[in-house]
């Protein structure tokens, strides 16, 4: 078992503390994952950047979302799973849905969800059909590469949360998540 406390940007190494100050100052507090990932300014670092540019990708706000939860629930991620329903940019029925492992009821999200979904589920080695579906349901070719942004995103936070048994962080609390069946 690993016993890595978070840390805060007073007590954070060097390379870790310039990243942290900017998230406590964009959240009002530093979110346990990244006081974890602070232990190694590589890993924090590395999310803090794919997470910045996703932001610039052509997901919007929604889409991205829907990929994050998607990646998250098939890897079974609790924490995530709770970080990216608060406030999620989704309406009401979306957000159960994603948090059920149902169907969207937007066609262009779910379409969305099913390939993230199948991304995971094969490690990339998805079929043609897979690709085609969520080509037919408007994306494009280009954002095959922003999901695969995302899933790694999501591979990297979901992974060290399996790992590191990360406490789920107070304001976070009413979002837990189990995974079921």
């Amino acid at each position: 078992m690993m016993d890595l406390k978070p840390l805060t940007a007073a007590d954070a190494p060097e390379g870790s503390r310039e990243t942290l100050s900017a998230v406590e100052k964009q959240l009002g507090f530093i979110p346990n994952i990244l006081g974890i990932f602070a232990h190694a300014p590589a890993a924090l670092n590395a999310y803090a950047t794919i997470d910045g540019l996703l932001d610039r990708s052509s997901l919007d706000a929604a889409q991205k979302t829907t990929v994050l939860l998607a990646a998250s629930r098939q890897n079974g991620c609790g924490y995530c799973m709770a970080a990216h329903s608060a406030g999620a940019p989704l309406d009401e029925a979306a957000l159960e849905a994603l948090r059920e492992g149902k169907p969207l009821p937007d066609p262009k999200l779910e379409a969305l969800r099913r390939f993230t979904e199948r991304v995971v589920d094969t490690r990339g080695y998805v079929e043609h059909a897979d690709i085609k579906a969520f080509l037919d349901a408007g994306f494009e070719q280009p954002q095959v590469l922003d999901v695969l942004t995302a899933v790694a995103l999501k591979t990297l936070s979901n992974y060290a949360n399996h790992i590191l048994e990360t406490p789920l962080d107070t304001p976070l609390q009413q979002f837990a998540w189990r995974e079921t069946g």
